[in-house]
């Protein structure tokens, strides 16, 4: 697939992006089945990089990417695409960073006020799952390494 500006754009998310623009859907393999189970799901952009996060419980979407990291990417803000990628652990150092921009993002005033129950940066580091996306796409990975616009 030929990654367009709009692609690029709606990946183009940053602090300042609405809730609508960075939820985006994604398609997991289960884990025990291997039937398909898609999940929405917002993404993060921190250093040019994309991520998935969640509240520090466990989840379905995580278990099934550390059983088998390959997955489907659906936009559906501005554009309408699927993209291939594969969900790639994180370091600490990388963990402290993306769990502090999220919760930094969680505490803006629009945000926080539909978050019922604030976590702490200890719970979240501890307990959250994490992933990089790094997508099958060579352009999008070469984006990956620009910062955000």
């Amino acid at each position: 697939m030929a990654v367009d500006d709009a692609v690029i754009r709606a990946l183009a998310v940053g602090p300042d992006s609405s809730r609508d623009e960075r939820t985006i859907e994604i398609t997991t393999l289960g884990r025990r089945t291997g039937i398909p189970r898609r999940n929405e799901i917002w993404l993060h952009r921190v250093d040019g990089r994309w991520y998935l996060t969640g509240m520090p419980v466990p989840r379905s979407w995580y278990a099934n990417l550390r059983a088998n990291p390959r997955f489907m990417v659906h936009l559906k803000h501005g554009v309408t695409a699927d993209l291939p990628a594969t969900a790639v652990p994180v370091d600490e150092q990388t963990r402290r960073r993306v769990i502090t921009a999220v919760l930094d993002l969680q505490n803006r005033p629009d945000v926080a006020a539909r978050v019922s129950q604030r976590q702490t940066f200890d719970v979240w580091f501890a307990g959250s799952p994490l992933v990089e996306i790094v997508f099958d796409d060579e352009q999008l990975r070469a984006a990956s390494s620009a910062p955000p616009e």
